[in-house]
């Protein structure tokens, strides 16, 4: 037998394409305010959402996926089986097992292609993206497809006020291909998880640590638990530091960049993370009035939303960054290449 090896690639990874999707029907502040004891004042105040998305009874997150590779397909020209392998960011999966990633590769009809889930809270996608773009650089694949998706309204208690108003559901999905000659793509990247941080956004029960009994239901533990005031602290700080990290390091300053797309958790945290950046209000993309944080897919959305607004233009350097339940933290650099 002779064995052939396969030589190694290296190459740059971009983003091709983009689709986004969030379901129809929207809860306002002031539906909130029927079913819990706060106000739209309060809530646009403090954090700074106006309305978010709600799944309708009966679908999961992985038919908000499907929507959004769809349509981030279709603005490429390609079909499902073209796509060789899907990542699928999310704590929400439809279910434990399958993956989430098996069940959109069969609703989308991408026969052939490989793929898992990625669980990361709201720095899902962001650590999602970089494993999509390692597995081009690399030269294994030339098509991946990395998704954001969350249906955070599965896992609400809606009798919690400091919780309930925050989330609402989304997905988004990029298309990961090999960059052309001149092209850059993405450059660089800064992970980071500190695990002692767990306790301050978590669900308790689900897993096999506390699987469900009549107890673990009647104490509320299948819901979203925060501590705000610790994850606004460590997410100010933290999406500083990993921002300023990964720029210093590629001897740029805001001042380069076309736009800066952070996480859409809490007004005050973008804001806060801004002013720290020195970014003025007009590189700063924030969607969160219109979505509220949809987890892991915020940014993806937010990407959405600068290119609607004309704030996203071809070979603009992109900064982003997101701090998430475990505690996680990413940032990335980008040219945008489409």
């Amino acid at each position: 037998m002779s064995l052939q090896v396969r030589p190694s690639a290296s190459r740059r990874a971009k983003i091709s394409s983009l689709g986004t999707y969030v379901p129809p029907r929207v809860l306002t502040n002031a539906d909130l305010e029927k079913m819990v004891d706060t106000t739209d004042e309060w809530i646009t105040t403090r954090v700074g959402i106006r309305e978010r998305h709600i799944l309708e009874k009966g679908k999961g997150t992985s038919d908000m996926a499907v929507e959004a590779a769809r349509i981030c397909l279709e603005k490429r020209g390609l079909a499902a089986t073209d796509v060789e392998v899907i990542i699928v960011a999310t704590v929400t999966p439809d279910m434990l097992f399958p993956a989430t990633a098996c069940l959109v590769q069969d609703k989308l009809g991408a026969k052939g292609a490989w793929g898992f889930d990625l669980s990361a809270a709201c720095s899902g996608f962001v650590y999602a993206l970089q494993m999509g773009c390692k597995l081009v650089e690399s030269g294994a694949h030339s098509r991946v497809l990395v998704i954001g998706a969350d249906t955070m309204s599965s896992i609400l208690d809606y009798t919690d006020r400091t919780t309930c108003v925050l989330f609402g559901d989304g997905a988004g999905a990029v298309l990961i291909e090999p960059a052309e000659e001149g092209e850059t793509g993405m450059i660089d990247f800064v992970h980071e998880i500190d695990g002692s941080g767990g306790c301050s956004l978590y669900m308790p029960a689900g897993g096999s640590l506390n699987p469900p009994t009549h107890e673990t239901i009647d104490k509320r533990m299948h819901y979203v638990h925060q501590d705000g005031q610790a994850v606004y602290k460590f997410a100010v700080r933290k999406m500083t530091e990993a921002t300023t990290r990964v720029l210093e390091r590629n001897g740029i300053t805001g001042a380069d960049l076309g736009c800066f797309i952070p996480h859409q958790a809490n007004r005050r945290i973008i804001d806060a993370s801004a002013e720290r950046l020195g970014l003025p209000a007009e590189k700063v993309v924030i969607n969160i009035d219109r979505y509220g944080n949809t987890t892991a897919a915020t940014i993806p959305l937010a990407m959405g939303t600068a290119l609607e607004e004309g704030r996203l233009k071809k070979n603009d350097l992109i900064l982003i960054a997101s701090v998430g339940a475990g505690f996680t933290v990413g940032a990335a650099l980008l040219r945008w290449e489409f």
